[in-house]
């Protein structure tokens, strides 16, 4: 089995899309060009970062146009610099 291993504080996204057709509430179907990308997408591997404050697993919102794409193991995937993700996705309880 092959898995990348980033270098350089990089830092890998996969940013696989759900494949499920989208449509509208009147039944149009929207294609893949219409659709918004997102920017959140979760961390599957990374440098060796002094006190990173993100690991792998955790689900984080990156820069809109940063990063490299790429297709790896039938998976998309994004390298970008640590300093390119803006936050991270947390869990928190309902008042």
């Amino acid at each position: 089995m092959k898995e990348l291993q980033p270098i350089n504080e990089n830092v890998v996204l996969d940013i696989t899309e759900d494949k499920q057709e989208q449509k509208t509430s009147s039944g149009i179907y929207i294609p893949d060009s219409a659709k918004s990308k997102k920017n959140v997408a979760k961390v599957v591997a990374m440098a060796n970062i002094e006190n990173a404050e993100i690991q792998v697993g955790d689900f984080v919102l990156y820069k809109e146009f940063s990063g490299v794409e790429s297709e790896f193991e039938d998976k998309k995937l994004l390298v970008v610099q640590y300093a390119d993700i803006l936050s991270k996705v947390v869990e928190t309880d309902a008042i």
